[in-house]
Order: structure tokens, then C-alpha cells, then sequence
């Protein structure tokens, strides 16, 4: 199943019922160290992940960690332009879970950001941010002990898709010449609006089921609230 990586000898993989995670007490979780930042973060953030995980439940519970290969580390193991191989893939779909640092943009892999290709690749469509106030934090908020608030972003259509032809492109200047002389002039709200010859074209999905799976899981969060 592997190329250069072996699975991880100890530690039980999480499972899933009704979307729900079953944590056993040893979950293997595999991690992506990162770039950059991420050679100094993520040792860190695993040393304080393990402390958080002992002072919670003593020598009853620990994580077993298996590392996967993303970004300029996956490259030096695995041959040039290879920032995202397979096998990390793979370990991501077994296991049910990652974590990861930073990771840089590649340059000239044809992947124009790892983390849009990680989402989009396993439809991770949902991007939730817990907004939370904790006691003693500065914050500029008048009350923000009330705040208490979990936001639903989508995080793999728009822009994410990343549909886009740069300027003097054929295809570019094609839209521009379609848009002008046919689409835009049959739509009355568009006005007399013109794209300018020498633009760049990005297209901006947004689908009704794209939308609507967002807005249910958000609510099926909601529903699971105290």
C-alpha cells in the first residue's frame, strides 16, 4: 500500500459512525511536519499535543504518531516535484485524520497551493473556525465572555478551484470577446459593463449542492450543541 513509508506498528486507527469519530485509547494520528515555520513548530506543537494528552488522562490515553510526507520534505524523499505523493494520500484515507504545519506554495509542481489540493482532494468542503472567548485573554470586545461562536466557511469551491487564465492568454482574451459581444449585453442588470481586453479571466463556482451540504452540516452542528 506503501511506497516509502511503513504503517505504523502501534496504535489503533479511529473510525467513523454517522460522520462521528470513535477514538480508541491509542489513536495513530499522521502528521506533516511542515516548511518553513513548520521544522520549528511542529516539534512544539507535538510536545504540547502529548503533555495535553497525559495531563487529561494520565498513562491511559497517548497518541501513536506516523509521519506522512507533504511539501519540500516530501520532494527530498520522494524525487523532485513530488510535494504531494501517494502514499500520504493513501495514509490520510486509512487513518481518517492528519495534522500538519505551514507548507510552502510549490514551485512549478503544477499545484498551485498543497493545502487547497489536500481539501479538494479528500472534500474537505467545510471550513470550521471556533470562535471562543477564554478567561483573561485581552480582547477589544466589550463583552466577550458572550461571545461564543462557530463559523461554516466553504473551502473548496470559488476561487479555491482555481479557474484562471492570465492576461493575453487565447482563452482569456476568448472569454473577454464572449462576455462582451453576447453574454454581458443579454443581461439587462449587467448594464452597458465591459471587461477590459487586457484582463485576466478567473471563474468563481458556486453550486447549489456545494452550498447546500455547507449550510446542513452547519446546522446538523447546531443540532448536536448543547
Amino acid at each position: 500500500m506503501y511506497e516509502k513509508i511503513s504503517p505504523c506498528q502501534t496504535g489503533s486507527t479511529i473510525t467513523y459512525k454517522d460522520g462521528q469519530p470513535i477514538v480508541p485509547d491509542n489513536p495513530i494520528i499522521p502528521f506533516i511536519r511542515g516548511d518553513g515555520t513548520g521544522v520549528d513548530i511542529w516539534p512544539a506543537a507535538q510536545k504540547v499535543i502529548d503533555a495535553a494528552v497525559q495531563c487529561a488522562y494520565g498513562t491511559d490515553r497517548s497518541i501513536s504518531w506516523f509521519k506522512i510526507y507533504a511539501g519540500d520534505e516530501a520532494c527530498e524523499k520522494y524525487g523532485t516535484y513530488q510535494y504531494l505523493p501517494q502514499d500520504t494520500l493513501n495514509a490520510i484515507k486509512e487513518y481518517g485524520i492528519a495534522i500538519k504545519g505551514p507548507l510552502t506554495t510549490p514551485v512549478g509542481g503544477g499545484i498551485r497551493s498543497l493545502n487547497v489540493a489536500l481539501r479538494q482532494i479528500n472534500d474537505l468542503y467545510a471550513c470550521v473556525r471556533p470562535c471562543k472567548y477564554y478567561p483573561g485573554t485581552p480582547s477589544p470586545h466589550k463583552t466577550p465572555e458572550k461571545l461564543d461562536v462557530i463559523v461554516y466557511r466553504e473551502n473548496t469551491e470559488d476561487i479555491y478551484l482555481g479557474i484562471e487564465w492570465p492576461k493575453g492568454s487565447e482563452v482569456a482574451e476568448k472569454l473577454i470577446t464572449l462576455l462582451n459581444q453576447d453574454l454581458i449585453p443579454a443581461t439587462p442588470e449587467h448594464g452597458k459593463k465591459q471587461i477590459p481586453l487586457d484582463a485576466g479571466i478567473g471563474i468563481k463556482p458556486i453550486s447549489k449542492t456545494g452550498s447546500q451540504r455547507l449550510v446542513r452540516r452547519a446546522i446538523q452542528h447546531a443540532l448536536r450543541l448543547p
